[in-house]
């Protein structure tokens, strides 16, 4: 894929994935509670997601998704759900100042499951892949090669941008201290990811 081409994308994607939406306020919320280290699957189920839709909209199977809506649907409702029950889990979130809880097994996977399912059903990102995107570059050019190098493309610019996300996340959590502040900062959290889950399901 020509530079230019390359530069267009990465600009475009870049804006994109910087303003905030469901998955940056689930980042940050996580990163709050459980630090930056520890949001690194859902981070990565996040990126997995994008690059599902790129290679989608590359192969041509966004528009059959379009048709088949019960399977997006699903997709769509699995990640508002996922956003209830993140609000909720931070909404009551114990308040002491002690050391988050260790990280029990499975809780890698479920994350990274938990980013997927939200990106693939975040109307934030289907508009971009379906509606911006073909604007923006020519899908019907995208070969193998120019999918490869768009792919490491969204992986650097997501992985980097969410990670910052979860960098400033993970500070306001150690910053606020005083147990009013943390339940004042969990419940906003919380609040920001409910009414994201309502926002998807309402563009259903």
């Amino acid at each position: 894929m020509p530079v230019a081409s390359i530069v267009l994308f990465v600009s475009v994607y870049a804006l994109a994935v910087v303003s905030p939406g469901p998955a940056v306020a689930a980042v940050v919320a996580r990163a709050a509670r459980g630090g930056a280290m520890r949001t690194a699957p859902f981070i990565a189920g996040i990126v997995l997601g994008d690059m599902v839709w790129l290679a989608a909209v590359a192969l041509g199977l966004s528009a059959l998704a379009q048709r088949v809506e019960g399977p997006f649907s699903i997709i769509r409702y699995a990640g508002a759900a996922y956003l209830v029950y993140l609000a909720w889990k931070s909404w009551t979130a114990p308040v002491d100042a002690g050391a988050p809880a260790p990280a029990a097994f499975g809780d890698g996977l479920r994350g990274a499951l938990g980013g997927l399912s939200l990106t693939l059903g975040n109307p934030k990102v289907m508009v971009f892949f379906l509606a911006v995107l073909p604007s923006v570059i020519d899908i019907d050019g995208i070969g193998p090669l120019a999918l490869a190098e768009m792919l490491g493309c969204v992986a650097i610019v997501l992985g980097g941008t969410m990670s910052a996300y979860a960098a400033l996340g993970a500070r306001a959590g150690r910053l606020v201290s005083k147990p009013s502040r943390l339940r004042l900062l969990n419940r906003a959290t919380g609040g920001v990811m409910a009414g994201a889950a309502v926002a998807i399901v309402a563009r259903s």
